[in-house]
């Protein structure tokens, strides 16, 4: 199995550079197969879930496919499926960033009976507590 960086998926999904978007797919389509999937951490789907809305303009509707695609993949893995699971069906009904999801999502699972934060969006997720 091999790790996949933020960058790698980023340049197989948009395609905005010729020559890293072929070397991206030549990786992934060469070397992620379902017998050795390519590993995908919840770090690099938060930060490609921002990159994808922020930096690009995708919209929020285009962000959750990317998100469930990766997750649906038999040749990625992405690292707590579960918990990126319930991240994205909160983010795809909520007003608050994936990452907001994703730590509520991790805290629950680790045990935490809250998650606070000064993110009032975050806060109306009803994963996070408001604090202040």
């Amino acid at each position: 199995m091999i790790g996949l960086d933020t960058n790698v998926l980023l340049r197989y999904i948009v395609r905005d550079e010729a020559a890293q978007a072929k070397a991206a797919s030549r990786l992934i389509e060469g070397r992620c197969s379902k017998e050795e999937p390519g590993h995908v951490t919840l770090v690099v789907l938060a930060e490609l879930a921002w990159v994808l809305g922020r930096g690009y303009g995708y919209a929020k509707e285009e962000v959750v496919k990317v998100l469930a695609a990766i997750l649906s993949s038999a040749e990625l893995r992405v690292q707590e499926s579960a918990q990126a699971w319930a991240a994205l069906r909160a983010f795809q009904a909520g007003q608050a960033d994936f990452a907001d999801y994703l730590i509520g999502a991790a805290n629950a699972a680790c045990g935490c009976s809250a998650t606070f934060t000064f993110d009032k969006r975050a806060a109306k997720s009803g994963w996070h507590t408001l604090l202040g």
